[in-house]
Order: C-alpha cells, then structure tokens, then sequence
C-alpha cells in the first residue's frame, strides 16, 4: 500500500475526526473523574457520565491527553464501531465493515475482552475467534502500518440485546499504575483511589499531608506527583503509541509542557510513616530516585506516638488512613478496638484537620465518634467504604 495514500486516510478519518471515547472508572469514582476533566477545561457538552465511566466525544489528541492527565480511571476506550448482529453471519459481515488497519499496527498481538448480556450471541469464546479471525485476516493483507516495537493490543467486544460495542484499549496497563513503584506492601492501595480521596478532602499544592500507615506509599507519592504538577502518566508507556494515528512528535510535545511546568520543592511538606520497618524501606525504595521525593519525610513510627504540633507547629493539613483490614487483622473484636483507638487519637490530636478515612465496611466502626461523609468503592476486589471529613 503506498505509505502517502494510507497516511492521508489515517488523517481524513481517524486523527481529523472526533470520535466516542469511553474512560472506564471503578464504581464509586465516576464523579471525581468528571470533575478532573472539567477541571482541566474539557468541554462539558462532550461529556456524559454513565454507569461505569464517562463517555466523552474528542479527538485521538485529547485521548492521549486523557491517559497522560487523569488520576482517577482506570482505562480509555476507543470506540471503533457499533451495529446490531442476531446472528454470526451479520457480526461477520459487520466487523469485515470495520477498516482496522486504521487503528492498529500489523505487527500487534491481539487480546479480547468480550461480554455478552441478553444477546443471541452469547458465548465469549466463540464471538472471539470469529473476530480475531478477520481482524488478522484483514491486517495481513493490508499490512499498512508496523510500529517500532511489536504491541499487544486489546480489542473489547460488548453485547447488550444484540448490540454491539467495539473497542480499542487506548490504556495498556491500568492507569493507577504511575511506572514509580518498584515494590508494593500486601493489599497496596491503588493510585487512583488515593487520589479520588485526596480530591474529595480537598487537597492542594499549599496543604500539609501526614500519611502515617503509609504502607508502600501510595498516598504519600501521590500527593507529591500533586504538588510538584507531574502529570500521573509522564513515568509510564499506554498503548496508543502504537497506533498508525498516534503523533510521537504532538506526545513529546506534550510530556516537554509537563516537564517544563513542574514545581520543584526542597521543603518537607509530607509526613509519612509506618510501625513496619519493612513497609518503610519498601517506600524508601519507591522514592529513590525521584527528584518530586524530596518534599516527603519518612520515619519509622507508631501512629499512636505522632503529634503533629510537633511535626508541623501551627499548621493544620490533611490526614490520610488506610487501617489494616481484612486479612491483615486477624480477629473482628481487634478491628473494631483498633478502629476506636484511631479514631480517639484523632479527635485528641488533630482537630481542625482534614480526614480521610478506608474501612471495610462502615459498621467496622459502631456508633462512631466522627462525622464523615462515607461512599462505597469498589477496590482490589473488595467493597470498601471511604469517609471524608473535618476531624
């Protein structure tokens, strides 16, 4: 195929064109996520908001910009096509409609992701190989487009009563995965879990942060990617750039903007510790060499023994805390002792403050001492509630 020719088509259809993008978010996150694409003036009437995530109308452009910017979903979706198919033969003839050497490199390796609800085409596997079958046909006699490094590529297929969704995995790797940590603690908390809690308290660049069961780091760090004005992405590689639309030059150009507005700090702004010393020297290694790391101080320390007028004289901030649960504790009666010690150290020592708050369950904590404002959220596989409040 002449390279011109097919360059002229990516641009006329795919890179020149606005196009369905859905940003898939944990249950529970879909608001906060919502008011971070608002927050970075993307425009309301393209945006709608939906169980399971957001549906948005944009550009290839905005996509990457989506993935490099946001905190808090999990993946983007690039909608590719949809139809009504009763039968194998019309989703046959319906995906060969779809021109995929467009969207994806011909050296790919192809994933499926495929869920069927109330349709006649009911069985995964089967619509799987149906599709994989003409999509590698298809890309092997266009074989228009090889990306400099061979990609695994994930195409999501949905039913819903006979309708089709198709999809194209813009992501990769989840995006609570930042590319910083190089070790997690058991249970790890999520990025984009601990970022929706740090936006729900109302965290910014000028507020004091004391994460003191920091575990692995997540809180800590995430809140210093915050300060420092390092977009989440700029450690990390997604999907799209292996795509025939993708623009490494518009990409640099973005990641060179980020590089150029980031705030470096010397000043100790976060406080973060463990009662574990193995937890500690995990997020001792996490933090090496990252420069954003500086404004974080780390210690090994029982949270019962912290004061923050000591820590931080004067200054009131935001307290994140993620108790050990579940598994980590090994009796219900110690949880719930645990939970009302933490919560009469807090009200001894940190009034004023901000909180955040992970229990698995609200009635983890009968008849509780603090107000908070609690919401479920799905986590890790576990329903966990978060409660945000004024200690």
């Amino acid at each position: 195929m002449d390279r011109t020719a097919f360059e002229k088509r990516i641009k006329r259809r795919v890179s020149g064109r606005e196009h369905d993008f859905f940003i898939v978010c944990s249950p529970g996150l879909e608001t906060v996520c919502r008011s971070e694409m608002l927050t970075a003036r993307f425009p309301q009437n393209n945006l709608k908001l939906i169980d399971g995530g957001i549906e948005f109308k944009g550009r290839i452009s905005d996509c990457a910009a989506m993935n490099l910017n946001l905190r808090s979903p999990s993946r983007i979706l690039f909608r590719i096509g949809r139809f009504k198919a009763d039968s194998f033969e019309k989703l046959e003839k319906k995906i060969r409609a779809i021109d995929f050497a467009l969207f994806l490199p011909e050296n790919c390796t192809l994933n499926f992701s495929v869920t069927a609800r109330k349709s006649r085409l009911y069985h995964s596997d089967a619509i799987a190989e149906r599709c994989e079958a003409i999509i590698l046909n298809q890309m092997e006699s266009m074989a228009a487009f090889t990306a400099d490094k061979a990609s695994a590529q994930t195409v999501y297929i949905r039913a819903d009563r006979d309708e089709f969704h198709i999809s194209l995995d813009s992501t990769g790797d989840l995006l609570f995965k930042r590319g910083i940590k190089e070790k997690v603690t058991p249970a790890p908390l999520r990025e984009n879990l601990a970022f929706a809690m740090l936006f729900r308290a109302g965290f910014s660049t000028t507020d004091i942060l004391i994460d003191p069961m920091c575990g692995s780091g997540t809180f800590s760090l995430e809140a210093a990617m915050i300060k420092a004005g390092i977009p989440p992405g700029l450690f990390r590689s997604f999907a799209f750039e292996s795509w025939p639309s993708f623009s490494p030059k518009a990409f640099a150009h973005l990641k060179k903007q980020a590089e150029e507005n980031r705030v470096k700090l010397s000043e100790k702004q976060i406080f973060a510790s463990d009662i574990d010393h193995q937890a500690v020297a995990v997020m001792q290694q996490n933090m090496a060499n990252h420069d954003f790391c500086q404004t974080i101080d780390l210690c090994q320390k029982d949270f019962f023994s912290i004061d923050p007028a000591v820590i931080c004289p004067g200054k009131k901030g935001v307290i994140m805390l993620n108790p050990p649960y579940g598994k980590r504790l090994e009796e219900k009666n110690g949880a719930k002792t645990l939970y009302r010690e933490i919560e009469k150290k807090l009200l001894s020592d940190f009034k004023g403050w901000r909180l955040g708050l992970i229990l698995p369950l609200k009635e983890a904590l009968p008849n509780p001492l603090l107000k908070l404002r609690w919401k479920p959220v799905f986590h890790g596989g576990l329903n966990i509630f978060t409660g945000i409040g004024t200690i």
